[in-house]
C-alpha cells in the first residue's frame, strides 16, 4: 500500500488547532499550508507525493492508513511537531 498526502506542520499544539479550526470553517488546505506549515512542501501545498510503509514517522503513516482518500486527519504528534494530515490518495 502506498498512500499520497498533504500535511500542514506547526510546533505548538495550540496553533494546530487554530489552523485545524480555519480548515473547519472553509479555509483551503493548500493555502493554509502554505501560509502556515513549517515543513518545505509548504511550497506546493504541504504535498508530500507517494509514500510507501516505513517512509514517514509511524504516527504519521497511522494516521494515514485510517484515512480515507479526500479525508483529513485530527492533529498528529510525532517528533517533527503537530500535523493535520489530508489523505489525496491510495494505491
Amino acid at each position: 500500500m502506498e498512500w499520497k498526502a498533504s500535511h500542514i506542520l506547526v510546533k505548538s499544539q495550540d496553533h494546530a488547532k487554530n489552523v485545524l479550526k480555519r480548515l473547519k470553517t472553509g479555509g483551503r488546505f493548500e493555502a493554509l499550508a502554505k501560509e502556515f506549515s513549517e515543513c518545505p512542501s509548504k511550497s506546493k501545498g504541504g504535498d508530500l507525493g507517494w509514500f510507501g510503509p516505513g517512509k514517514m514517522d509511524k504516527r504519521f503513516e497511522e494516521a494515514c492508513r485510517k484515512l480515507r482518500p479526500g479525508r483529513m486527519s485530527g492533529i498528529v504528534k510525532t517528533q517533527f511537531g503537530y500535523h493535520i494530515i489530508k489523505l489525496t490518495g491510495q494505491r
